[in-house]
């Protein structure tokens, strides 16, 4: 299994890296844009829509929240709003997995995903447009995470973070998470020249903000009986399973460099 991550990383790495630092950003966008598409659809099976016709309508409702957001713009206040709103969600979603996980339904986990996917390509369009550099740095920031995360509760992880939404993540794994987003928030202070502080307290909040992500999922995977969202990518299964830590971990970097003023 991690020969195959590893392989599957390791071939789709140079496309990542074009698409962010070289493709032109309305490209980036509708790059960006086909990804949520097909996380709508692995996500549409999550409030157990089984006819394709069924998900595909789910696949264009979402689609279309995406163009009404191009339409009204990417910087208006409509879209900051719903930035926010999504911070507000991840509260929520926390709150959700720790409290009552098992309180899923069909309509609770369709709006889910509308607040989990729409705000993550504002987020990744906004920041793309300051910056690809800093779109770049959040992706490896959150793989960074996930790395530590996987190598130290391998190694570690003796206590259950949340044993009935995902039993195989450890609390020794979100440290050593957290200990890998540190060490790249340095790196990123250095290539950034960001104020030391604030930025690397910021990182960690990111890391943490995309545990919240990794659970979400996980939480509305396992209300669905199923262990992968889909079967894309060999060795990491779906689109969902390779970015779900992102979706969390875009808005709150997002909003937090612009609330800090680390934009420049």
């Amino acid at each position: 299994m991690l020969r195959q991550r590893v392989i599957t990383a390791l071939v789709l790495a140079p496309f990542v890296i074009f698409v962010i630092l070289w493709v032109p950003h309305p490209i980036t966008c509708a790059v960006l844009a086909l990804l949520v598409a097909a996380g709508a659809w692995e996500w549409s099976a999550f409030p157990g829509f089984t006819h394709t016709s069924t998900r595909l309508a789910y696949v264009a409702f979402i689609a279309a929240c995406l163009g009404l957001a191009w339409y009204v713009g990417v910087d208006s206040a409509e879209s900051s709003l719903l930035l926010y709103a999504s911070l507000a969600w991840w509260v929520l979603a926390l709150l959700w997995i720790g409290f009552a996980p098992a309180s899923v339904n069909r309509a609770t986990a369709a709006v889910a995903g509308l607040f989990a996917l729409v705000p993550v390509w504002l987020a990744l369009v906004r920041l793309h447009a300051q910056g690809p550099q800093l779109m770049l740095f959040l992706l490896l920031l959150v793989v960074a995470a996930d790395i530590g995360a996987y190598f130290a509760g391998r190694s570690l992880g003796r206590h259950k973070l949340a044993p009935r939404v995902s039993p195989g993540k450890t609390w020794e794994g979100v440290g050593g998470g957290l200990v890998a987003a540190a060490l790249m928030a340095a790196f990123g202070v250095w290539w950034f020249s960001m104020d030391t502080v604030p930025f690397m307290a910021l990182c960690i909040l990111v890391a943490i903000a995309s545990v919240v992500g990794d659970l979400t999922e996980s939480m509305f995977k396992r209300h669905a009986g199923l262990k992968d969202s889909g079967n894309l990518l060999p060795g990491h299964g779906g689109v969902l399973d390779r970015v779900d830590s992102v979706t969390a971990a875009a808005p709150v970097f997002l909003i937090g460099l612009e609330r800090l003023g680390l934009l420049r």
